[in-house]
C-alpha cells in the first residue's frame, strides 16, 4: 500500500529505520512511533518506498 502523503512516507521511513536498528526507537515520536508499534518491516517498506513526486504534503488524518 503506497503512502498517501509526504508526511506519511516520511514517518514510515523513520519507523523503518528504527526497525532496522539504524536509529533508536526512543527518537521516534507521533505517527512514526505508532507505525513502528503496529506495522512490520515489509509494510513499512511499502509505505517508505512510495515516490514523493505528486504527493500532497499532508492529508486529513496524517500526523
Amino acid at each position: 500500500m503506497p503512502a498517501k502523503s509526504k508526511a506519511q512516507q516520511k514517518a514510515a521511513g523513520a519507523a523503518l529505520a528504527a526497525k532496522r536498528g539504524e536509529i533508536k526507537v526512543s527518537e521516534l515520536q507521533g505517527a512514526s512511533k505508532e507505525m513502528y508499534d503496529s506495522m512490520n518491516a515489509d509494510e513499512l517498506e511499502d509505505f517508505a518506498s512510495t515516490k514523493r513526486e505528486n504527493l500532497p504534503d499532508k492529508v486529513d488524518g496524517d500526523d
